[in-house]
């Protein structure tokens, strides 16, 4: 074993405590740490900001929940309590101060989008298709208010006087409709659909519109103005605060297209709360995205590199002026209220996630999750808590004003790859309260009951040994408390250190090179020239070339000839990265034992010298060894041989027969042999003139015995005829014409 072996074994030794062998000598530290890496796990009633640190958290709450799919908007009620818009089943639903949850309207139309305040208590209910908007009273009464022609209607805003805008699609027309149900158009935006409106401060109208996305600024007389023309499908929902500041979140997905009961029907693609919720108000079922983008963050700040963001917000100050202040790779916001001076909460999906984005600079922070897969609509009740609606399923949350006592973080599930040893778990933490660490394993991907027990919390900070039993794959749990109603932890890393089970390295491909050639190394040492896999003596790694790792052959130089050197150059591959020693055997073919050719190689090509060895038929073996990896009784080998080839360092033989003269001409026959190769180029020369080439009696030399009659002009003396052959592995012979 050498030192550096004996001293990695000790460190890890140091680290892990008591690990078998059989495993990788070098462990892995799976670590948690940053926000992005916080982001990939669960976190119930905890924080976790744009540093990396896990806090207490507001709790998120059930208010009420529905048997609808989707609940696509909240106003509050005059007399407390929220109105709601659900689908697919098309009704206004009301949640009471109470918390419970009653149908107020139910309308023929399958979806309610939106929701705006009609005088005496009672709310405006814009449904699709076939759009129509109803008065619904508070006592639940309805009539219909306005009935255009458009198909759908998705948004929806009443003016200071009383006079309410609607917002539809497949035109993207905006009308106007006097409180006694009078409407005319006011406005085409020239797009699909118009998706959010709101007002500014100054009274005029905006409106968000899908294909294309952009914001409009429209004053009372009509004139329209584009704030913002955005590089994303939809312009989803609008906020102003109290500055005059308005913001927008911006989309780029679209829905599923399915089909009712009785039928297909024609719907445009619908505005997105469709690319993770499905407004296409022909659906039954609400489907929502899958899946996330692997390694990014799952909210981000105007600087994002993100290169597809699925969602962004913008804010637009009251001079017009705009910027970004939000873009995710992973979550498409919805929705979003202003929040402390400057600030937002933007609610997503396709996780249920709420995040606080920070005034200027900007930072963001995970501050809630629901049990939902998007957070279609939030508004705030009288308390300041934000009260949300979702979908898939439909259900009303609240999220906390200050943080709860305890939150609970659940990391995501590590794969080894292999079944493995697990070291110890630590954590860093610092604030008041207590942290409670615990961990589980299992050989599925996803968590079930065939997964362990979770484990009792760990004790120790600086480093406890995980007892979770061997397995592949390996999950967390913190638990966060307050102590006394003082403020809590906060949890900065998890580190969790594993040794995989030791995977067999592999020899895939072997490539045997042409006879005589060999490379130049691209990279010489020297004044000399210096083959690649050329060495006399094996070396652990020599200067300038250290010990590789798996992966493809190496670089090589310009290509040589040089008689009798025979070239051979393979492929490992070892899963675990381990690093790879090589030892090459040959045999005959009428052989069975395999002799050494040469051990220890660092690089994966070796040249043969091979007049070392009879003429004959060969095959090598190529054993590839991550013993410097690993400890020793822990190395594996992985070997592959190589197609049989030919080795022939013997010239093939002239046999000269009498010579003969006809007619004014010398006729010399010949034979050339080889055992082993086929005759490739015979020449002859008289009189050391030039070579010229002189094909057999069948025409075409492929063969080991071939005959030739070679004519000649006048009583040329069969001594002064020089003939050469050349085999096919580049043997030559020569003779004279003499018998």
């Amino acid at each position: 074993m050498t030192k550096r072996i004996a001293r990695m074994l000790g460190a890890t030794g140091a680290v892990l405590g008591g690990l078998v062998l059989l495993h990788a000598a070098t462990p892995t530290f799976w670590v948690v740490s940053t926000q992005a890496d916080f982001l990939k796990g669960e976190a119930d009633g905890l924080a976790i900001d744009n540093l990396g640190r896990l806090t207490l958290g507001p709790a998120v709450s059930l208010v009420a929940e529905s048997a609808a799919p989707a609940l696509w908007t909240i106003l509050p009620a005059a007399g407390g309590g929220y109105w709601i818009g659900s689908g697919n089943d098309g009704q206004v639903l009301r949640v009471g101060t109470d918390g419970r949850l009653a149908t107020a309207f139910d309308s023929p139309e399958m979806e309610v989008h939106a929701l705006a305040p009609a005088p005496g208590g009672g709310v405006y209910a814009a449904t699709s298709p076939d759009g129509k908007i109803y008065r619904v009273a508070a006592d639940g009464t309805s009539t219909v208010f306005f009935d255009p022609d458009d198909k759908y209607i998705w948004s929806l805003a009443v003016g200071a006087d009383g006079v309410v805008y609607a917002g539809t699609g497949e035109k993207g027309l905006i009308y106007r409709i006097t409180p006694d149900g009078k409407g005319e158009r006011f406005y085409d935006t020239r797009s699909t659909n118009v998706v959010a409106l709101a007002f500014d401060r100054e009274g005029r109208l905006l409106a968000g519109t899908s294909n294309p996305g952009r914001l409009f600024r429209i004053d009372g007389t009509g004139k329209g103005f584009v704030l913002l023309d955005s590089p994303f499908k939809e312009i989803h929902s609008l906020r102003v605060d109290a500055s005059g500041t308005i913001y927008a979140t911006a989309v780029d997905g679209e829905a599923p297209e399915t089909s009712p009961p009785g039928g297909p029907t024609s719907a445009p693609k619908s505005p997105t709360p469709t690319a993770s919720v499905s407004t296409d108000i022909v659906t039954f079922t609400v489907v929502g995205t899958s899946g996330q983008s692997g390694s990014s963050a799952g909210a981000s700040t105007s600087k994002s590199t993100s290169s597809n963001p699925k969602g962004a917000v913008y804010r637009i100050a009251p001079d017009g002026v705009w910027e970004t202040v939000w873009e995710s790779a992973d979550d498409t916001p919805y929705d979003i209220v202003p929040d402390a001076p400057g600030g937002l909460l933007v609610g997503t999906g396709p996780k249920g996630k709420i995040f606080q984005v920070g005034a200027d600079p900007a930072h963001v922070t995970l501050v809630g999750r629901a049990a939902a897969q998007q957070i279609t609509r939030m508004v705030r009740d009288a308390r300041g808590e934000l009260v949300f609606v979702t979908s898939n399923p439909g259900k009303v949350f609240r999220l906390a004003a200050t943080p709860g006592p305890q939150g609970t973080y659940l990391s995501d599930v590590r794969d080894a790859e292999t079944v493995a040893t697990w070291g110890v778990i630590r954590w860093r933490a610092n604030g008041g309260g207590a942290v409670a660490v615990s961990t589980r394993s299992g050989n599925t991907s996803t968590p079930d009951d065939t997964w362990s027990d979770w484990s009792a919390a760990y004790r120790d900070a600086s480093g406890d040994a995980i007892t979770s039993p061997k397995a592949r794959y390996l999950q967390w749990r913190a638990v966060l408390s307050a102590a006394g109603g003082g403020a809590g932890p906060v949890l900065t890393s998890v580190s969790a250190a594993y040794l995989p089970r030791n995977r067999r390295p592999e020899v895939t491909s072997i490539t045997v090179h042409p006879a005589g050639t060999v490379f130049q190394r691209p990279f010489p040492t020297g004044e000399t020239v210096e083959l690649a896999g050329f060495d006399s003596t094996p070396v652990d790694g020599r200067p300038g070339i250290g010990p590789a790792t798996s992966g493809p052959q190496p670089t090589l130089g310009r290509k040589l000839y040089q008689k009798g050197l025979q070239t051979f150059a393979w492929t490992a591959a070892d899963e675990d990265d381990d690093t790879l020693q090589y030892d090459v055997y040959y045999r005959r073919d009428d052989e069975t034992d395999w002799k050494a050719l040469k051990r220890g190689l660092w690089e994966p090509i070796l040249v043969w010298d091979t007049t070392s060895v009879p003429d004959g038929a060969y095959t090598i073996k190529v054993v590839a060894s991550d013993a410097p990896s690993n400890a020793p009784d822990a190395a594996l080998d992985g070997e592959a041989e190589s197609d049989s080839f030919e080795i022939d360092n013997t010239p093939p033989r002239i046999e000269v027969g009498a010579a003969r003269h006809e007619g004014g001409r010398t006729i010399l026959p010949f034979t050339v042999r080889d055992d082993r190769s086929a005759v490739n180029r015979v020449e002859f020369s008289v009189d050391a003139e030039q070579w010229k080439t002189i094909y057999p009696k069948d025409g075409i030399p492929d063969s080991r015995v071939e005959q030739f009659e070679l004519v000649l002009d006048g009583n040329v003396a069969a001594a002064n005829v020089i003939i050469r052959a050349t085999d096919a592995m580049n043997n030559i012979a020569t003779a004279t014409g003499r018998r």
